[in-house]
Protein backbone atom coordinates (compact mmCIF):
# COMPACT_ATOMS: atom_id res chain seq x y z
CA UNK A 1 0.00 0.00 0.00
CA UNK A 2 1.23 3.35 -0.66
CA UNK A 3 2.29 5.62 2.04
CA UNK A 4 0.58 8.59 1.01
CA UNK A 5 -2.63 6.39 1.29
CA UNK A 6 -1.94 5.04 4.54
CA UNK A 7 -1.50 8.48 6.06
CA UNK A 8 -4.69 9.49 4.36
CA UNK A 9 -6.67 6.72 6.57
CA UNK A 10 -7.01 9.67 9.64
CA UNK A 11 -5.44 6.89 11.98
CA UNK A 12 -1.67 7.52 13.82
CA UNK A 13 0.65 5.73 11.46
CA UNK A 14 2.55 3.20 13.79
CA UNK A 15 5.72 2.37 11.95
CA UNK A 16 9.18 0.42 12.48
CA UNK A 17 12.53 0.79 11.25
CA UNK A 18 15.32 -2.31 11.03
CA UNK A 19 18.95 -2.34 9.67
CA UNK A 20 20.26 -5.56 7.86
CA UNK A 21 22.17 -7.86 9.75
CA UNK A 22 25.62 -8.27 8.40
CA UNK A 23 25.77 -11.84 8.97
CA UNK A 24 23.27 -15.07 8.50
CA UNK A 25 22.28 -15.58 11.77
CA UNK A 26 21.71 -11.97 12.75
CA UNK A 27 19.33 -12.35 9.87
CA UNK A 28 17.50 -14.91 11.49
CA UNK A 29 17.53 -13.28 14.52
CA UNK A 30 16.22 -9.98 12.88
CA UNK A 31 13.18 -12.43 11.38
CA UNK A 32 12.39 -13.53 15.41
CA UNK A 33 12.45 -9.75 15.95
CA UNK A 34 9.93 -9.19 13.23
CA UNK A 35 7.63 -11.96 13.85
CA UNK A 36 7.29 -10.73 17.91
CA UNK A 37 6.20 -7.40 16.54
CA UNK A 38 4.15 -8.53 13.31
CA UNK A 39 0.96 -9.00 15.66
CA UNK A 40 1.08 -4.97 16.35
CA UNK A 41 -0.64 -4.72 12.97
CA UNK A 42 3.05 -2.16 12.07
CA UNK A 43 1.55 0.47 9.18
CA UNK A 44 4.69 -0.39 7.24
CA UNK A 45 8.24 -0.82 8.25
CA UNK A 46 11.42 0.73 6.67
CA UNK A 47 14.69 -0.96 5.57
CA UNK A 48 18.21 1.53 6.17
CA UNK A 49 20.99 1.34 4.04
CA UNK A 50 24.69 1.45 5.83
CA UNK A 51 26.92 4.45 5.62
CA UNK A 52 27.99 4.98 2.16
CA UNK A 53 25.96 2.03 0.67
CA UNK A 54 27.58 -0.45 2.30
CA UNK A 55 24.66 -2.84 3.07
CA UNK A 56 23.13 -2.48 -0.40
CA UNK A 57 22.40 -6.19 -0.95
CA UNK A 58 21.42 -6.82 2.33
CA UNK A 59 19.34 -4.16 2.34
CA UNK A 60 17.38 -5.41 -0.90
CA UNK A 61 17.22 -8.59 0.27
CA UNK A 62 15.73 -7.81 3.45
CA UNK A 63 12.99 -5.53 1.73
CA UNK A 64 12.13 -8.14 -0.59
CA UNK A 65 11.91 -10.94 2.39
CA UNK A 66 9.83 -8.66 4.82
CA UNK A 67 7.68 -8.21 2.24
CA UNK A 68 7.07 -11.87 0.62
CA UNK A 69 7.28 -13.01 4.26
CA UNK A 70 4.79 -10.85 6.23
CA UNK A 71 2.94 -9.19 3.30
CA UNK A 72 3.65 -5.58 5.47
CA UNK A 73 4.21 -2.67 3.94
CA UNK A 74 7.58 -2.13 3.13
CA UNK A 75 9.54 1.46 2.48
CA UNK A 76 12.99 0.94 1.72
CA UNK A 77 15.92 3.52 2.40
CA UNK A 78 17.59 4.88 -0.93
CA UNK A 79 20.77 6.64 -0.88
CA UNK A 80 22.33 9.07 -3.03
CA UNK A 81 25.97 8.12 -2.10
CA UNK A 82 27.29 5.77 -3.34
CA UNK A 83 25.06 4.78 -6.13
CA UNK A 84 24.56 6.15 -9.97
CA UNK A 85 21.08 7.06 -11.69
CA UNK A 86 21.24 3.65 -13.69
CA UNK A 87 21.93 1.70 -9.86
CA UNK A 88 18.62 3.87 -8.60
CA UNK A 89 16.93 2.94 -11.64
CA UNK A 90 17.77 -0.97 -11.60
CA UNK A 91 17.10 -1.11 -7.73
CA UNK A 92 13.75 0.85 -7.98
CA UNK A 93 12.73 -1.06 -11.04
CA UNK A 94 13.23 -4.41 -9.38
CA UNK A 95 11.12 -3.10 -6.56
CA UNK A 96 8.39 -2.24 -8.90
CA UNK A 97 8.33 -5.51 -9.98
CA UNK A 98 7.83 -7.41 -6.99
CA UNK A 99 5.42 -5.04 -5.63
CA UNK A 100 6.80 -2.23 -3.73
CA UNK A 101 5.89 1.02 -4.18
CA UNK A 102 7.72 3.07 -1.16
CA UNK A 103 10.60 4.53 -0.90
CA UNK A 104 12.83 6.76 1.44
CA UNK A 105 14.85 9.01 -0.05
CA UNK A 106 18.04 10.18 1.02
CA UNK A 107 21.41 11.51 0.65
CA UNK A 108 22.73 9.32 3.27
CA UNK A 109 25.94 9.12 5.41
CA UNK A 110 29.35 9.35 3.70
CA UNK A 111 31.28 6.15 3.63
CA UNK A 112 33.33 5.44 6.84
CA UNK A 113 36.89 5.62 5.01
CA UNK A 114 35.97 8.41 2.90
CA UNK A 115 34.65 11.90 5.15
CA UNK A 116 35.01 13.69 1.72
CA UNK A 117 32.45 11.81 -0.11
CA UNK A 118 32.00 13.74 -3.43
CA UNK A 119 29.13 12.27 -5.61
CA UNK A 120 29.92 9.47 -8.39
CA UNK A 121 29.82 10.46 -12.20
CA UNK A 122 25.84 10.25 -13.08
CA UNK A 123 24.62 10.21 -9.64
CA UNK A 124 23.04 12.61 -6.96
CA UNK A 125 24.47 15.22 -4.73
CA UNK A 126 21.62 15.97 -2.55
CA UNK A 127 18.52 14.15 -1.68
CA UNK A 128 16.42 16.71 -3.98
CA UNK A 129 18.12 15.35 -6.83
CA UNK A 130 17.29 11.94 -5.99
CA UNK A 131 13.35 12.87 -5.26
CA UNK A 132 13.27 14.87 -8.38
CA UNK A 133 14.88 11.61 -10.36
CA UNK A 134 12.53 8.60 -8.75
CA UNK A 135 9.30 10.69 -9.41
CA UNK A 136 10.39 11.73 -13.19
CA UNK A 137 10.93 7.79 -13.62
CA UNK A 138 8.80 5.97 -10.94
CA UNK A 139 5.50 8.31 -11.28
CA UNK A 140 3.86 5.59 -8.94
CA UNK A 141 6.47 5.47 -5.97
CA UNK A 142 5.27 7.19 -2.69
CA UNK A 143 8.35 9.24 -1.72
CA UNK A 144 9.54 10.03 2.04
CA UNK A 145 12.13 12.30 2.96
CA UNK A 146 14.14 13.19 6.38
CA UNK A 147 13.16 16.16 8.54
CA UNK A 148 15.40 17.08 11.39
CA UNK A 149 13.56 18.53 14.70
CA UNK A 150 16.53 20.00 16.46
CA UNK A 151 18.09 20.79 12.85
CA UNK A 152 20.32 19.20 10.51
CA UNK A 153 23.80 18.32 11.61
CA UNK A 154 25.30 20.03 8.40
CA UNK A 155 23.35 23.06 8.05
CA UNK A 156 23.54 25.66 11.12
CA UNK A 157 21.10 27.76 9.36
CA UNK A 158 17.38 26.82 10.11
CA UNK A 159 15.88 28.98 7.82
CA UNK A 160 17.68 27.54 4.77
CA UNK A 161 17.51 24.28 6.28
CA UNK A 162 13.45 25.07 5.99
CA UNK A 163 13.79 26.02 2.56
CA UNK A 164 15.43 22.73 1.87
CA UNK A 165 12.79 20.62 2.73
CA UNK A 166 10.21 22.30 1.00
CA UNK A 167 11.81 21.95 -1.77
CA UNK A 168 11.95 18.05 -1.64
CA UNK A 169 8.61 18.31 -0.74
CA UNK A 170 7.79 20.33 -4.20
CA UNK A 171 10.05 18.18 -5.77
CA UNK A 172 7.80 15.35 -5.15
CA UNK A 173 7.88 13.95 -1.60
CA UNK A 174 4.48 13.05 -0.09
CA UNK A 175 5.62 12.78 3.68
CA UNK A 176 8.43 13.47 6.20
CA UNK A 177 10.21 11.24 8.91
CA UNK A 178 11.99 12.63 11.20
CA UNK A 179 15.12 12.07 13.23
CA UNK A 180 14.63 10.66 16.83
CA UNK A 181 14.51 13.60 18.96
CA UNK A 182 13.74 13.58 23.37
CA UNK A 183 11.52 16.61 23.67
CA UNK A 184 8.73 16.83 22.07
CA UNK A 185 8.55 20.44 21.92
CA UNK A 186 10.90 20.04 19.12
CA UNK A 187 9.28 18.19 16.97
CA UNK A 188 5.86 20.54 17.49
CA UNK A 189 8.43 23.82 17.33
CA UNK A 190 9.91 21.85 14.03
CA UNK A 191 6.28 21.37 12.43
CA UNK A 192 4.89 24.49 13.29
CA UNK A 193 7.91 26.31 11.17
CA UNK A 194 7.35 23.89 8.41
CA UNK A 195 3.59 24.81 8.10
CA UNK A 196 4.70 28.45 8.46
CA UNK A 197 7.18 27.53 5.31
CA UNK A 198 4.06 26.12 3.68
CA UNK A 199 4.86 22.49 3.71
CA UNK A 200 1.52 20.56 4.18
CA UNK A 201 2.60 17.17 3.97
CA UNK A 202 2.28 14.51 6.81
CA UNK A 203 5.00 14.30 9.20
CA UNK A 204 6.02 11.70 10.99
CA UNK A 205 7.75 11.42 14.71
CA UNK A 206 10.98 9.50 15.33
CA UNK A 207 11.27 7.62 18.65
CA UNK A 208 13.85 5.71 19.45
CA UNK A 209 14.26 4.57 23.54
CA UNK A 210 17.71 4.49 24.76
CA UNK A 211 18.72 1.04 26.15
CA UNK A 212 21.93 1.54 27.65
CA UNK A 213 24.99 4.62 28.51
CA UNK A 214 26.96 3.40 25.63
CA UNK A 215 24.21 3.52 23.68
CA UNK A 216 23.77 7.20 24.57
CA UNK A 217 26.87 7.85 23.66
CA UNK A 218 26.51 6.20 20.02
CA UNK A 219 23.44 7.88 19.41
CA UNK A 220 24.98 10.85 19.84
CA UNK A 221 27.51 10.34 17.22
CA UNK A 222 25.32 8.80 14.87
CA UNK A 223 22.38 11.08 15.53
CA UNK A 224 24.97 13.93 15.29
CA UNK A 225 23.63 17.31 17.28
CA UNK A 226 20.63 14.80 19.04
CA UNK A 227 19.87 16.86 22.36
CA UNK A 228 19.56 14.71 25.95
CA UNK A 229 16.94 16.97 28.02
CA UNK A 230 18.56 17.51 31.52
CA UNK A 231 16.03 15.34 33.20
CA UNK A 232 16.26 12.47 31.10
CA UNK A 233 20.32 12.66 31.80
CA UNK A 234 19.72 12.93 35.51
CA UNK A 235 17.80 9.55 35.75
CA UNK A 236 20.70 7.70 33.36
CA UNK A 237 23.19 9.32 35.67
CA UNK A 238 21.84 8.18 39.02
CA UNK A 239 20.77 4.71 38.12
CA UNK A 240 22.28 1.43 39.55
CA UNK A 241 22.26 -0.67 36.40
CA UNK A 242 21.93 -1.12 32.56
CA UNK A 243 18.84 -2.59 33.01
CA UNK A 244 17.92 0.41 35.01
CA UNK A 245 18.81 2.45 31.98
CA UNK A 246 16.69 0.41 29.73
CA UNK A 247 13.80 0.91 31.84
CA UNK A 248 14.46 4.26 31.55
CA UNK A 249 14.37 5.08 28.31
CA UNK A 250 11.20 2.69 27.91
CA UNK A 251 9.53 5.20 30.76
CA UNK A 252 10.76 8.17 28.78
CA UNK A 253 9.50 7.04 25.48
CA UNK A 254 6.35 5.99 26.68
CA UNK A 255 5.47 9.59 27.79
CA UNK A 256 6.85 10.98 24.17
CA UNK A 257 4.24 8.65 22.36
CA UNK A 258 1.73 9.47 24.90
CA UNK A 259 1.91 12.86 24.65
CA UNK A 260 2.66 12.49 20.55
CA UNK A 261 -0.76 10.35 20.14
CA UNK A 262 -2.68 13.28 22.34
CA UNK A 263 -1.71 15.76 19.99
CA UNK A 264 -3.04 13.36 16.97
CA UNK A 265 0.40 13.36 14.76
CA UNK A 266 0.37 11.85 11.98
CA UNK A 267 2.19 8.83 12.45
CA UNK A 268 5.45 7.38 14.77
CA UNK A 269 8.22 5.77 13.57
CA UNK A 270 10.00 3.96 15.90
CA UNK A 271 14.07 3.33 15.53
CA UNK A 272 13.91 -0.45 16.35
CA UNK A 273 17.75 -1.19 16.71
CA UNK A 274 16.09 -4.56 15.40
CA UNK A 275 15.23 -5.09 18.86
CA UNK A 276 11.21 -5.74 20.04
CA UNK A 277 11.68 -5.42 23.60
CA UNK A 278 10.82 -1.81 24.27
CA UNK A 279 8.71 -1.43 21.12
CA UNK A 280 6.32 -4.37 22.24
CA UNK A 281 6.70 -3.02 25.70
CA UNK A 282 5.37 0.63 24.68
CA UNK A 283 2.47 -0.56 22.48
CA UNK A 284 1.61 -2.98 25.28
CA UNK A 285 1.41 -0.05 28.39
CA UNK A 286 -0.04 2.26 26.28
CA UNK A 287 -2.57 0.17 24.41
CA UNK A 288 -1.95 1.27 21.38
CA UNK A 289 -3.52 -0.76 18.23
Amino acid sequence: MLMKEILDQGRISLSFEFFPPKTVVGGERLFDNIAELAPLAPSSVSVTYGAGGSTRSQTHDLVLRIHNETGVTVVPHQTCVAATRDDVAMILAEYEQNGIENVLALRGDPPLDDPDWTPPVNGFAHAIDLVKFIRERFPGFSIGVAGFPEGHPEMPNRLLEIDYLKQKVDAGADYIVTQLFFDNRDFYDFCDRCRLAGIEVPIIAGIMPLRTRKGMMRMAELAAGARFPAPLLRRVTEADSEEDVEQIGIDWAIEQVKDLVAHQVSGIHFYTLNSATATCEIFSRLGLR
